[in-house]
């Protein structure tokens, strides 16, 4: 009875939010109204190495630009895309996905999908994240922006205040005639991304999200599976000595993330971590060594997390729509986390950032950023240090 009543007078104090709160930019465009429906991102960045000694020039860059469309074919059936225009000269399709209705808890989805891990990867746009360039952790231990071809399930159950996604969806490719995976980018480089991908084994990713108190988001993700490999196209399954090399050239990926949001009176609380955990990599790196016989450097395990708070200076005045957050972001990831017996730890892949800075919305959806980011590895003595602006907007 005690219980029930704390319970019920902690609701009334926090209430609920909406799973409208809890929607990326695509699927706030699913839920607009109309048959074809257009969004879109971008942001501009400076960024300038700052030393006493040696002189940097700055770099300029558009960095990206994203264009969402959406049709709506019925009531139950819709599709999503994003078409991403990086640094002016790449182009790259960001989602392009089939959404359908089975019923008030449930949607089937089909396509190019994002991978539902941590914040970032889901919750990129400019106006989503504090600071001009996105988390170092959301870079390299979970390489955003992650996506691959997929299906599978994804839903609402608002009586528990739980959404939920899980997928299976093709994997990071580790060789391709070269190695793809190393100890200074982890998985990155082997982001298929939908381009022509090749796929020899399905992997399996989920999330489940906690939105029952107001302000509160908790969330767990999973990604497990194996890497996929050229060699294993047109191989003979009774060619004992090929398949044991197409094996060398594959890892086993298990990676586990917990993140948690929390907005209360103008503050802003935001965490982050990861724990990947990667098997085969005694033979991976052996079999990827160079032309000089130097292994490979995989680890074993990669880990990292972030904590982050901020405070909206504005809130304290009255109400004007614009929005002023100081923020300070704390970050490590340690890409040898464990490493193989052929494989010896390397400091330079402990890296700590330290970010501070401001993020002014002009209104919701236009920002200025401005920050200072303090970059130390575990095997250096000094910080290096550069300075940041932004500009983003969401449409």
């Amino acid at each position: 009875m005690k219980k029930a009543i704390l319970y019920s007078l902690l609701t009334l104090f926090v209430g609920n939010i909406t799973a409208q709160d809890l929607l990326n930019s695509a699927e706030k465009l699913l839920e607009t109204e109309g048959k074809l429906k257009i969004g879109g991102y971008g942001e501009i960045h400076f960024n300038q190495e700052l030393s006493p000694d040696i002189v940097h020039n700055a770099d300029l860059d558009v960095h990206r630009l994203v264009l969402l469309f959406g049709y709506q074919f019925s009531e139950k059936t819709q599709l999503i895309s994003e078409l991403e225009f990086e640094h002016v000269v790449e182009v790259y399709i960001e989602q392009a996905f089939i959404q359908h209705k089975l019923n008030k808890y449930m949607n089937f989805r089909a396509g190019l999908l994002l991978i539902p891990m941590g914040i970032i990867n889901e919750y990129h746009e400019p106006t989503a994240f504090f600071g001009v360039e996105r988390p170092d952790l959301d870079k390299y231990v979970s390489p955003t922006t992650w996506r691959e071809i997929g299906l599978g399930f994804s839903g609402t159950i608002l009586p528990a205040s739980l959404k939920y996604q899980v997928y299976v969806v093709n994997g990071f490719q580790s060789f391709d005639g070269s190695p793809l995976l190393s100890g200074s980018n982890g998985f990155r480089k082997g982001r298929q991304k939908g381009i022509e991908s090749t796929m020899s084994t399905p992997n399996y990713t989920g999330k489940i999200e906690y939105f029952g108190l107001r302000g509160l988001n908790l969330g767990i993700s999973s990604y497990f599976g194996k890497t996929q490999s050229s060699l294993y196209d047109g191989l003979n399954k009774n060619d004992n000595t090929m398949t044991t090399k197409a094996d060398s050239s594959v890892v086993g990926v298990n990676m586990l993330g917990l993140d948690a949001r929390y907005s209360i009176k103008g503050w802003q609380f935001r965490g982050q971590y990861y724990y990947t955990s990667i098997s085969n990599t005694k033979a991976y790196n052996e079999f990827t060594a160079n032309s000089s016989g130097v292994a490979n450097n995989l680890g074993s395990s990669i880990t990292g997390y972030y904590i982050e708070a901020a405070y909206n200076i504005f809130g304290l005045f009255e109400e004007s729509g614009e929005e002023l957050y100081p923020f300070l972001r704390y970050e490590n990831y340690d890409m040898h986390h464990s490493v193989a017996e052929n494989v010896s730890r390397n400091n330079d892949y402990n890296n700590t950032i330290i970010t501070t800075g401001l993020s002014y919305k002009l209104e919701k959806n236009v920002v200025l950023k401005g920050d200072f980011q303090f970059l130390k590895t575990k095997s250096d003595e000094e910080y290096t240090k550069i300075f940041s602006l932004g500009l983003g907007f969401i449409f």
